[in-house]
């Protein structure tokens, strides 16, 4: 599958960019024989494919470019600390470093789920410029500084799949009542349209399907999808993503920790994320192809678009949820309105370049 090459250029010139810097910088800091081990703990298991692969490829990167003066542990989901306490960990300081979804937090920090993604939100296009150029970033740090966290983007899924069925969607009433595994804020939108949303870690979503407990689950997209075994599990695989049409991984550092850092290791670490960035959303296009040929071919799913009147009516619930989040505090309005401000104003050029393209490109 063909990657998206107006996105790697727009990442890589900011890569450039950033990266700029290194040169006198470097060379002051070569002088500096002072040295930085760091922990890292993630919510992501040991080997899980292309995530934990960029962490790993990152973590080499920073040795290589710092020369060997910052060193990091890697600590993978389970192995120092249970998953979902990845937040806390780097927050109180046992770890400098951890890499999650912030949509994982939005029990603690109510606003952060709209930075991992949101419900028919931006393309991987957009939500790369307005984190990167229009402001997006700086919201992100000003959200979690009363935490102790300084955050950026190191992975993105690129745009998800909408679930998988154990039963044929034909309209908004075969939703209800549905128990169904679905994470942030399009988890809100499907309890708003009569689902029951059932939380479940990566590890008990096959389990969960295959023996009843929920009857429908979203995970990532057919390679992953595939290697839990989901398509075992349920046969109606459901398309758009609407809920995540642009799902981001973040990398969590400790305020104190990167407070103590001389300026050429930040920006090392920051170029760093950015290749993972670049480099995870290029993986998951190269292995979501073949996957997907295979499940259709070789395991028979029915792979099939959600009926264009579901889509409506999930659009309509998930306008509204936006609207309801952004009124529950000054910091989630503050945030939304960039991003609804963000996303209006790319819209049009989405529309006649992208969008236009891809619309010839398929005739």
């Amino acid at each position: 599958m063909k990657r998206n090459f107006f996105l790697y250029l727009a990442v890589l010139s900011l890569l450039g960019f950033v990266c700029a810097g290194l040169g006198p910088q470097a060379d002051a800091a070569a002088a500096d024989a002072k040295t930085f081990k760091w922990k890292m703990v993630t919510t992501w298991p040991p080997k899980f494919p292309v995530v934990d692969e960029a962490i790993t490829r990152m973590i080499k990167n920073i040795d290589t470019m710092s020369q060997g003066r910052l060193k990091i542990e890697h600590h993978p989901g389970g192995t120092l600390i249970p998953p979902m306490e990845t937040f806390e960990a780097v927050r109180g300081g046992m770890a400098e470093m951890g890499s999650s979804c912030s949509y994982y937090w939005g029990g603690k920090v109510p606003e952060a789920p709209i930075f991992t993604t949101a419900p028919y939100g931006m393309t991987v296009q957009e939500g790369t410029s307005w984190m990167y150029n229009g402001g997006g970033l700086e919201l992100w740090h000003e959200l979690y500084a009363p935490f102790n966290i300084v955050p950026f983007p190191m992975i993105n899924t690129g745009v998800q799949m909408g679930g998988w069925f154990n039963k044929e969607i034909k309209g908004l009433a075969d939703l209800k009542g549905l128990k169904m595994r679905i994470p942030g804020l399009g988890g809100k939108v499907m309890a708003k349209a009569g689902v029951n949303v059932v939380l479940l870690p990566p590890s008990e979503i096959f389990v969960s399907l295959e023996r009843g407990v929920i009857d429908a689950a979203d995970w990532i997209a057919p390679y992953h999808d595939k290697r839990i075994g989901l398509h075992q599990a349920a046969k109606y695989y459901y398309y758009p993503g609407w809920h995540e049409p642009n799902t981001v991984g973040e990398l969590l550092i400790n305020k104190k920790a990167w407070e103590s850092l001389p300026d050429d290791l930040k920006i090392i670490i920051q170029c760093a994320a950015a290749d993972c960035y670049i480099w995870s959303l290029g993986e998951f296009d190269s292995l979501n192809g073949d996957a997907l040929k295979e499940l259709v071919e070789k395991h028979g799913i029915k792979v099939m678009k959600f009926p264009d009147d579901v889509l409506t009516q999930l659009k309509k619930l998930s306008m509204e949820v936006m609207e309801e989040e952004a009124a529950k505090s000054a910091k989630m309005k503050k945030i939304y309105d960039s991003f609804k401000d963000f996303k209006a104003r790319s819209a049009q050029w989405t529309h006649i370049s992208t969008e236009a393209f891809m619309d010839a490109r398929n005739k």
